[in-house]
């Protein structure tokens, strides 16, 4: 079972999980085995990819982004599991939450794998800090000037801490692309491709507007330093060190950053459910619907240059049954893709869990189309280059360029 590591190896909660499943699993004739791939976010796609083409290197079970999902299935790398499904009680009784079905629903109506996460995003804050600053402990802001005032106070007020942190390089990769600047683009009621015309938006006030936030974020100097921000640990930096050091004071992630401080976590902290908060993160001027949250996960999927199908499904199964199901998002601090997991009183008991699940009501997703994954990598490009001082009007043109020379002149349209 190939997944990513982030460094972490052996001490990881996916590492962990699937040595739980080989020992449990009831066939003793498969060996199930953690083959993880250490890499970046942005290289893991890459080195996935790869890694399908051939038989010689494609693993029996592969864990999937959902955004790629659409394009490795487009690609031939994966194995439609709709026959599969069909005989699996669980599929079919209401235990998966329906709605999370589209995300491993590829363009041509196939499914594609079986979830086993999902996750909402909105920002964390510590309290301590924002006490010691003379904002509210229970924050909830209402736009983004009011995001950026919370911000300006830190700096002000707590010189040595970070005032607000997110992805903001290419190395981040997808992060990058959904944490930052789809939570902002969508925050403004624009979206990236228009599905009333399937055209790719390439000019928007939404896209400039969104542009103008990383660039007052960077310009007045409220984010960290661009060597900590632009690298390929930019996120483990922020959640495994800067917050739990109290050295952050607003991050824009994904709900599953306690995941970390979990006793078996990267970064244990015992007081991170007292000190942290999550806020929802609002639309850019408080318009309907209030809030944004962009919606993404995980599942495991068998490529078709797999040599045991047959024995990959019968592990999957098992491994997403509603136990182990459990036993994953518990650790890994996700949110459950199982209705049945979601009413269990250990799930219910995480902390924020509640929260970060009610996110899910105002949840956007990422458009389910081939090109999303090139489209992604445009964004990224332009992220960064706002970041390192281009104007947002001239890396916005870049990035019509860039979307139109891979989606086709015909395929593009502007607000």
């Amino acid at each position: 079972m190939t997944y990513r590591d982030d460094g972490i190896g052996e001490q990881g909660v996916m590492y962990k999980w699937i040595q739980d499943i080989a020992a449990s699993f009831p066939d003793k004739s498969i060996e199930i085995k953690p083959t993880p791939i250490q890499a970046s976010e942005g290289d893991y796609f890459a080195k996935i990819a790869l890694a399908l083409k051939s038989k010689d290197t494609a693993p029996d079970i592969v864990t999937e982004d959902t955004f790629i999902l659409n394009s490795d299935a487009s690609a031939g790398y994966l194995e439609p599991l709709d026959d599969k499904l069909t005989g699996w009680e669980d599929w079919s009784n209401g235990s998966f939450i329906e709605a999370l079905k589209k995300g491993v629903t590829a363009s041509d109506g196939k499914v594609y794998g079986v979830p086993y996460n999902t996750d909402s995003r909105g920002l964390w804050y510590n309290k301590t800090l924002f006490k010691q600053a003379g904002l509210p402990e229970d924050w909830a802001p209402k736009t983004w000037d009011e995001v950026l005032d919370a911000a300006r106070t830190i700096k002000q007020k707590l010189p040595d801490v970070v005032p607000f942190w997110m992805n903001m390089g290419k190395a981040t990769g997808e992060a990058t692309s959904m944490q930052t600047y789809e939570m902002l683009l969508y925050g403004t009621g624009e979206r990236l491709y228009d599905n009333a015309t399937s055209k790719w938006i390439t000019k928007s006030q939404g896209i400039l507007d969104a542009l103008q936030f990383i660039q007052t974020i960077n310009k007045e100097k409220l984010g960290p330093p661009l060597s900590k921000v632009l690298n390929g640990q930019a996120g483990n930096t922020s959640a495994r060190e800067y917050l739990p050091q109290g050295k952050l004071a607003i991050s824009l992630d994904g709900s599953w950053i306690p995941g970390n401080y979990l006793p078996n976590g990267a970064a244990p902290w015992p007081e991170y459910k007292d000190v942290l908060g999550f806020a929802p993160m609002p639309t850019s001027k408080g318009q309907a619907p209030g809030s944004i949250t962009l919606a993404g996960g995980w599942a495991l999927s068998i490529p078709s240059n797999s040599q045991h199908k047959d024995a990959a499904w019968e592990v999957i199964k098992y491994a997403l049954n509603k136990e182990n199901s459990k036993k994953l998002v518990i650790a890994s601090g996700n949110i459950t893709v199982r209705a049945d997991v979601a009413q269990d009183p250990e799930y219910t008991a995480m902390p924020f869990n509640d929260l970060a699940t009610a996110y899910l009501a105002n949840a956007e997703f990422r458009p389910a189309q081939d090109k999303y994954p090139e489209v992604s990598t445009q964004i990224q490009t332009m992220v960064e280059s706002v970041a390192t001082g281009t104007s947002p009007a001239d890396a916005a043109n870049k990035y019509a360029q860039d979307v139109t020379r891979i989606v086709g002149d015909g395929n593009t349209i502007e607000k």
